[in-house]
């Protein structure tokens, strides 16, 4: 289940439906899919073929076809992050920069922790969103975020675009972020 932190306030929403709402407050988009469906070799494997990606693909398939009906997505994948990761910290130090993209990001965690850090309404300002497996969530395009790895530094998930060519990211310079520790 995810877990909300509002860096202005450090106050965390850790309740489902406090959850939801939050985020719904926010337009973002929050699902949550059956981990448990994942057969248990794959759940916590992060070096992954591209037949175990299809394995991955062909468990949620239901799910993810219902959200690319609903949500115009065309094309799919599925991405791995883990100390097995060529060039881990170069990637994320390429995510973690604050951006915004001219599609929705959405990300269905299907192993490890990830986190978005997402600018809200004003009112709100920057909050984190702690993922785990089974946690679905979409930012709106234009949106301004970064994603980036928890402290175990482990992450599946399935990525849906609509664009074929994928997410394009824009930076976002915004001088009210300040990077904290999650």
């Amino acid at each position: 289940m995810a877990q909300i932190r509002v860096h202005n306030t450090n106050e965390r929403i850790e309740v489902e439906d406090q959850v939801v709402d939050f985020l719904e407050k926010q337009e973002i988009l929050y699902e949550h899919w059956d981990a448990d469906k994942l057969s248990e070799e794959l759940k916590e494997k992060y070096a992954l073929s591209d037949e175990e990606k299809q394995q991955i693909l062909a468990t949620y398939d239901s799910e993810i076809k219902d959200l690319a009906v609903r949500r115009g997505y065309k094309i799919w994948d599925v991405i791995t992050l883990s100390e097995a990761t060529p060039n881990l910290d170069e990637l994320l130090q390429k995510f973690e920069a604050v951006h915004t993209h001219s599609e929705d990001e959405i990300r269905a965690i299907t192993a490890g922790k990830g986190i978005f850090i997402i600018k809200g309404t004003d009112d709100t300002g920057y909050f984190d969103v702690e993922l785990e497996a089974g946690d679905v969530i979409s930012v709106p395009e234009l949106k301004p975020h970064f994603f980036t790895l928890m402290d175990n530094r482990k992450i599946v998930a399935v990525r849906l675009f609509i664009e074929t060519e994928g997410w394009v990211a824009s930076p976002y310079n915004d001088p009210e972020f300040v990077k904290t520790n999650a």
